[in-house]
């Protein structure tokens, strides 16, 4: 069974960009856009691309071991929909090219231990819930 719910896979299935936030080694906050794809095998979010490798992403996911993910949009006339990830993240040397074929082997996956979405269930529909306790 999935972390996520039948709305909130199929909603991720339609998007192409989300936001990956991490934290650097002096505390501070990096936020980036990204490529990534929902793994049914794992129930994870994973994130790839060119050189991700040497990306601050990658590097703070490293040595962090936690990031949060974000994927948003805005139906007419004014419908927002988004998912929140926080959760548990490992900097793993492959399963890039599942996210993309042309994307190094590289990638950053995060495993869910809190999801928040508003609007996916219907346009006014809000869920928050812990998926397990953090830990890091």
């Amino acid at each position: 069974m999935s972390a996520f719910s039948r709305a909130e896979i199929e909603y991720m299935a339609e998007q192409r960009l989300g936001r990956i936030a991490t934290v650097g080694a002096g505390g501070e906050p990096h936020v980036v856009p990204v490529t990534f794809r929902y793994n049914s095998e794992v129930d994870t979010i994973d994130v790839g691309g060119h050189g991700i490798a040497k990306s601050k992403k990658f590097r703070d996911v490293a040595r962090g071991q936690a990031a949060a993910f974000v994927v948003d949009d805005v139906r007419p006339p004014w419908r927002p929909r988004m998912i929140e990830v926080r959760g548990r993240a490992e900097a793993l040397a492959d399963g890039g090219r599942e996210v993309n074929e042309d994307f190094d082997p590289e990638v950053i996956r995060i495993t869910p231990q809190r999801i928040v979405s508003f609007g996916i269930d219907g346009d006014d529909a809000r869920s928050a819930r812990t998926v397990e306790p953090f830990s890091n």
